[in-house]
């Protein structure tokens, strides 16, 4: 993920001043000058936002597996006046999936359909379900007000598919998002790396591109 950003950094014209495992090895001069992208491991990152949220000018934050504690890292950030973005998956596709998946449910709630999601990816993968499907979830049980029965699978080097059906005793709706890389995962980073200029407080991606 690191080249990808690095790629898509220098496809935006923009600069890439340092890249680091170790976050405390970035000078905090530099670090207040510069948006964090953070692409790490859940156990890195809850061992590291606190740092991330007082140290860097703003955060982007595409490492899932942490929403347990969600209203603490929240809190950390805004108690520092630390911008931050946030998204279960970056990828524009994903989130206009996401759009779609909840205009589904507005239409299709209390008419008897019943919805599961199914996600599959790479045997390389730490958390499952992943972050995406979770959040396809908790948009399902918001608007359409039943809660998704949620499957996953680790296959080879799938990069990620994303699949969302509701099935009623007539028809069967499915939407299905495929990422042929994991490129769009960094796009959407830079993309809301951009958006922090002049942004203040904690936001999810989706509601900022929405």
């Amino acid at each position: 993920m690191g080249h990808m950003v690095e790629a898509s950094l220098k496809r935006h014209g923009l600069e890439l001043v340092c890249a680091s495992e170790d976050i405390c090895a970035v000078p905090a001069d530099v670090a207040r000058e510069c948006v964090c992208i953070d692409f790490t491991t859940p156990d890195a990152f809850k061992a590291n936002y606190r740092t991330l949220a007082t140290r860097f000018k703003a955060v982007v934050v595409g490492t899932t597996g942490w929403y347990d504690i969600k209203e603490e890292v929240f809190s950390a950030f805004e108690a520092a006046g630390t911008p931050l973005i946030w998204a279960s998956n970056f990828s524009l596709g994903v989130n206009a999936f996401f759009a779609a998946v909840q205009r589904a449910c507005e239409v299709l709630k209390g008419r008897g359909y019943t919805p599961e999601v199914e996600e599959i990816h790479h045997i390389h993968k730490l958390d499952a379900p992943s972050g995406t499907a979770k959040s396809i979830g908790v948009i399902i049980e918001n608007t359409l007000g039943e809660t998704p029965k949620i499957g996953s699978q680790r296959i080879g080097e799938v990069p990620g598919i994303h699949t969302a059906t509701f099935t009623s005793d007539v028809d069967k709706l499915t939407f299905t998002h495929e990422a042929f890389s994991r490129e769009g995962l960094a796009e959407g980073a830079v993309v809301a790396a951009l958006m922090t200029e002049g942004l203040t407080g904690v936001h999810e991606f989706k509601d900022l591109i929405l």
